[in-house]
């Protein structure tokens, strides 16, 4: 009976695999999610604790100690995030950089939260300023994260998976919630989002041949809901149609306005981007391509201290709660106990 319920076990707790880390072989899970059901920027609600648990802030400490949310970024292994080249246009390597993850009110950070500062950032090496083609870069952080229900990594699909097909879609972010306003919500704010055909979103009366090739779609046809200034660089995530487990499509690009009709936010597929990923993260030879813009911090120890790993929480990959597995396991043998002719 023992052997049958360790053979359950690990079939009910088996990774989503594909990752490309050290944090428990899984991705695209959401272990806090049974705790408040499904999850329904501009038109948004405040998400829920560990509701997206790759969600990180990447933010610039000024002199006196004032911290500001710049862009949001996507953790897709223990060492790196994934994000929009445009956050650092204008980067300068002199201030201080540092990237939260874990943390769902900015102003609170509890002992879930973990804070690293940026290594190396590569940006794209054709990453056009002006049309915002191949707008994605990578962080790779100075130090490794711990992996907890509040810290996860996405999956980021090669071309195997069909991205159109997909359809519970959701963009989260700390960017400004009124397209007339700068002030910014210190509570993580989700929205729900519907993938749109890029033929569509490329015509006349929408964006009149914008989008490139290696661009995405999401939002509504009439507005209202939609990414804005702060989010750039966050996550598009959309559930696998068979699992329950989310893929990060897209990362947050550029849009005319706010929550415009028939200006949706634009998004870099994730996708198209993969080997390149595979290639900077020395997952995958590089091929005879131009060189990554390669920009350099120059964080020494003794500046910036390294980051502690939060101790809070050891990071259990198996996506089912564990008063469910305790029932289930009950139920199991009692199951067994019965057959055997045993009272229960």
């Amino acid at each position: 009976m023992n052997v049958l319920l360790v053979l359950v076990l690990l079939a009910l707790c088996r990774p989503v695999q594909g990752t490309w880390d050290n944090c428990g072989a899984s991705c695209g899970l959401r272990p806090l999610a049974h705790r408040y059901g499904a999850s329904r920027v501009v038109g948004g609600t405040d998400a829920q604790p560990g509701a997206w648990p790759w969600m990180v802030s990447i933010q610039i400490v000024w002199e006196g100690g004032v911290v500001q949310h710049i862009c949001g970024g996507s953790l897709i292994s223990a060492q790196w995030v994934l994000t929009a080249a445009h956050c650092f246009l204008e980067n300068r390597p002199e201030l201080l950089w540092r990237v939260v993850i874990g943390a769902n009110r900015l102003s609170q950070m509890g002992p879930e939260v973990q804070v690293r500062h940026i290594q190396r950032l590569l940006i794209h090496e054709h990453y056009n300023n002006i049309s915002q083609l191949n707008d994605i870069a990578l962080l790779e952080l100075d130090h490794p994260v711990q992996c907890s229900y509040y810290v996860q990594l996405a999956c980021v699909p090669d071309a195997s998976l069909r991205v159109s097909e997909l359809k519970n879609c959701y963009v989260s972010g700390w960017g400004a919630t009124n397209a007339r306003s700068s002030r910014r919500p210190d509570v993580l704010q989700e929205a729900p989002v519907h993938l749109l055909n890029t033929h569509l979103c490329n015509s006349s009366r929408w964006y009149a041949g914008a989008i490139h090739s290696n661009n995405l779609c999401a939002g509504y046809a009439y507005g209202i809901i939609d990414t804005c200034q702060g989010d750039s660089g966050g996550p598009l995530v959309c559930k696998d149609t068979t699992a329950d487990y989310f893929w990060l499509v897209g990362v947050t690009s550029w849009g005319k306005g706010c929550a415009r009709a028939k200006q949706p936010g634009v998004y870099t597929s994730t996708q198209h981007f993969y080997d390149w990923i595979l290639v900077q993260m020395g997952l995958r030879p590089a091929a005879t391509a131009t060189p990554t813009q390669h920009v350099p911090f120059t964080y020494a120890p003794s500046q910036t201290p390294r980051p502690i790993p939060t101790q809070s929480s050891q990071f259990d990959s198996c996506p089912f709660p564990r008063p469910k597995l305790v029932e289930f396991f009950t139920r199991v043998q009692e199951l067994l106990q019965a057959l055997r002719g045993k009272n229960v």
